[in-house]
Formats: structure tokens, C-alpha cells, sequence
């Protein structure tokens, strides 16, 4: 670390911020996505049910993660719920998720009339924690929704076990984990159905869309015919089979996906070797722990690059560090500001016209989770993946904004105290 960077007066006090220049910028984009967008526009064929780029796309992104059959939808909460619906389960059956996540991860389980049961997460990997899923299981309990939260692959050894002993379905919810790999082993192929997103923000994305990959043939049947409102191979154009709706990805997304497509390896190497090296040299500063990465993991794919604050530790509070860091030029948030479980919908049981046998049993102001609790209150700190994609003095520039602020914590301190 360079002495001048830990003398300096931090920026938000009125010093020099240690980077003023962009980090990459999000999405990446050029001639190849033109050039696939003036092709679908000239060719007339915009739907899914008429052109070639969807189809194409779902056979090599279920290719590039170890699956036989991708199926591309609208979006990733419809993806997860097309895959509740596919597997059979049945009004108010309770299915397993974690409170640290994105919201749809347990809405898409109401919109299915489906029961949301939160077990807490792993504090150090963030990550759905298989003990607590194991003392949270019922007879009513049918699936389990592991979540490879910020592109970590989740325990799934522990959860396809549990799924073997309980006669359970396991979705993998891997929103944040394109190109991330298990044990060698592409995340999507793991459990028996996967839920993708390319909304925006995603390391995969055409600002909006989904997909579902499996290697069960009927399973990928069933979700194939949920997102083609009903219909079956060899069926008639009106002719509906299940209760359904038209959740098909169009075409325009679909000719983006195949270009960006093409750019997913290398950038997922190189978030993975980036987030890395900056762990291992943040890791060496007192109070801040990077999200652990167990053996498992051969492969993150850093859609977020996450780490514990510990205030005690580091010498300053959590929400003057993110001032700071912001101040230095390093984009930043903590993250979730409360769980799940206490969002106002799940508080008032606001669930429209799902749920209505099971609404007056249901308590979720009771549950407790202290982990997430933790981690959304205290602890946790985010990185978005775009800074991931730059180089390793880029890395250097986000590890001296943390080294300067804790250098000069003391001053930090003092001044989250005159704005308290």
C-alpha cells in the first residue's frame, strides 16, 4: 500500500479521493448486438414462435450449464414460479427459501398458492444454510429453493440429500450465477429445475428475461407447455392442456442474449479472478471478512462481491465505511436493509387472493433469523459486479479506498458521532 493513499485526509472529511476516474461501465455492448437487433427487426419475425434467435439461445446457454432442455421466459420470478407449478405441487404445499434474498425468490412460491417457510442463512457465505432447512422441514414441506446468492454455488450436495431422504424438489434459484460452477459441475444442472435472470443489472442480461434448464424430460416438458399458454408438441394451435399464459421471450432479447452470450466466459473468468485477488487482500484488514468460498466452489461468478463489516473490529460503523467509500470513489451499498421475512407484505400477509386456507395459521412477524438479521442491519457490504470486469489495479484502487478509511477510522468515528 502506498504511504500517501493512508496519509491523506479521507475524501468525505475533505481529502482527495483515492480514485476519481469510471470503474466499466454496465452493459457491455457493441457491433455484435446491432448487428443481431437490425437482423431480427429486418427480418419480420419478432415472436418467439416464429424466429430462430430464442431457440437458439436456449439450446447453447442449457449447453453452457450442463442441461439438456432451457426454456426462456419473460423473467426470472415467472421462471421460478413456471417451475413450482411444473413439478405438481399442490395449493398451500410449503416450500423452503432463504430470507436474504431478492424478493421474488418467496414471492414467485405465493403467486403459486404455495407457502414460503424462511430458514436462516449461513453468516459467512450468505448462503441458505442446510441445518436450518433441515430443522425447518415439515410433512407439509415439498421443495427446496437454494439461492447461489451473488454467484456463490450453494451447498447442494447437503440439499439434493435432503431431497433423496424427504422425496423433496430442489430449484436451484441461480439469478446471480451464469457461468458459476460446483465442484466443476455448471450451476443450473444441479438440482432438478434452474431458474436464470436477465434483468438488467444481471452478468447475463437483455434488460429483462429468464430461463428454466433441466435434464428431466418431463419436467422440461411440463415448464415448455406453462410458458406456451397450455400447448402441447403435436396439439393444435387452440388447444390448452394446463392452466398457463403466454410467458415466451421474444426475439429481440433472444438475438441480445446469443451476442452477450458469446461475451460470458471470459467475463465471467475474469469477475472471478478479480474478486479473488481483492478478497484475499482485503481479508488482511482487521473487521472485514469476504464472503467465504468453500471448497466446492470452482467457480464464482461474482455478480456481487460481498463481505462482513464488522464495526467492533474495523473501529467504525458500517454506514459511515459506505460514506466513506462512496466519498473515495468506490460505488458501494450495504445491501438488503431488512430480511425477507419482514418485508410489509409478509408482515400483513398481503398475498391478493393466494393463501386464503392457510393466511390465519400463518405468523411471519414470529420467525426469526438472526443471520440475515445481522447481515441486513450490521454487517454486510456490496460490490457490483461491473467493477469486476476491470483490471487488477482497478482492484488496487477499491483495496486502498478500505485500507485508507481504516488508517484514518478514528477520524471516521468521531465524525459518524457528530451526525448521530
Amino acid at each position: 500500500m502506498a504511504t500517501r493513499d493512508v496519509s491523506r485526509k479521507l475524501a468525505l472529511l475533505g481529502g482527495s479521493p483515492v480514485r476519481t476516474k469510471p470503474f466499466a461501465a454496465w452493459p457491455v455492448f457493441g457491433k455484435p448486438e446491432e448487428r443481431a437487433l437490425l437482423r431480427v427487426l429486418r427480418s419480420g419475425k419478432w415472436g418467439r414462435l416464429h424466429g430462430p434467435e430464442v431457440e437458439r439461445f436456449e439450446r447453447r446457454f442449457a449447453a453452457m450449464h450442463g442441461c439438456q432442455h432451457g426454456i426462456a421466459v419473460v423473467n426470472g420470478t415467472v421462471s421460478l414460479r413456471i417451475a413450482l407449478q411444473a413439478a405438481g405441487l399442490e395449493a398451500e404445499d410449503e416450500v423452503i427459501v432463504p430470507p436474504y434474498t431478492f424478493f421474488s425468490t418467496a414471492s414467485a412460491v405465493v403467486e403459486a398458492n404455495l407457502i414460503p417457510v424462511f430458514a436462516d442463512v449461513e453468516l459467512d457465505t450468505f448462503n441458505l444454510d442446510p441445518r436450518a432447512v433441515e430443522a425447518a422441514l415439515t410433512p407439509r414441506t415439498r421443495a427446496i429453493i437454494p439461492v447461489h446468492f451473488a454467484g456463490l454455488p450453494a451447498d447442494m450436495d447437503a440439499f439434493m440429500a435432503l431431497a433423496r431422504e424427504r422425496n423433496l424438489w430442489v430449484i436451484e434459484d441461480a439469478a446471480h450465477a451464469h457461468g458459476a460452477s460446483y465442484k466443476n459441475r455448471p450451476v443450473g444442472a444441479l438440482g432438478h429445475v434452474a431458474s436464470f435472470s436477465f434483468q438488467s443489472s444481471k452478468n447475463l442480461t437483455a434488460g429483462e428475461g429468464g430461463m428454466l434448464t433441466t435434464n428431466d424430460d418431463a419436467l422440461a416438458a411440463a415448464c415448455r407447455s406453462i410458458h406456451n399458454c397450455g400447448r402441447v408438441p403435436g396439439g393444435v394451435w387452440y388447444e390448452h392442456h394446463v392452466i398457463s399464459g403466454n410467458y415466451r421471450l421474444g426475439e429481440f432479447q433472444g438475438a441480445v442474449l446469443n451476442a452477450q452470450l458469446n461475451r460470458l466466459r471470459a467475463q465471467t473468468a475474469r469477475r472471478d479472478r478479480n474478486g479473488q485477488y481483492l478478497a484475499r487482500k482485503l481479508a488482511a484488514l482487521p473487521g472485514l471478512y469476504p464472503q467465504r468460498r468453500p471448497d466446492f466452489c470452482t467457480r464464482h461468478s461474482f455478480h456481487l462481491f460481498l463481505l462482513r463489516l464488522d464495526e467492533r473490529e474495523f473501529g467504525a460503523p458500517r454506514a459511515a465505511v459506505l460514506q466513506a467509500l462512496q466519498a473515495e470513489g468506490i460505488p458501494c451499498s450495504g445491501g438488503y436493509g431488512f430480511s425477507l421475512h419482514r418485508q410489509p407484505m409478509f408482515q400483513n400477509k398481503a398475498f391478493g387472493p393466494f393463501l386464503a386456507q392457510a393466511r390465519a395459521r400463518l405468523d411471519y412477524r414470529a420467525v426469526e433469523c438472526p443471520n440475515s438479521d445481522r447481515l441486513c442491519r450490521e454487517q454486510a457490504v456490496w460490490l457490483e459486479q461491473r467493477l469486476f470486469l476491470g483490471t487488477r489495479a482497478d482492484m488496487d484502487d477499491i483495496a486502498r479506498a478500505f485500507e485508507k478509511i481504516h488508517a484514518h477510522r478514528d477520524a471516521l468515528r468521531d465524525w459518524a458521532r457528530t451526525r448521530s
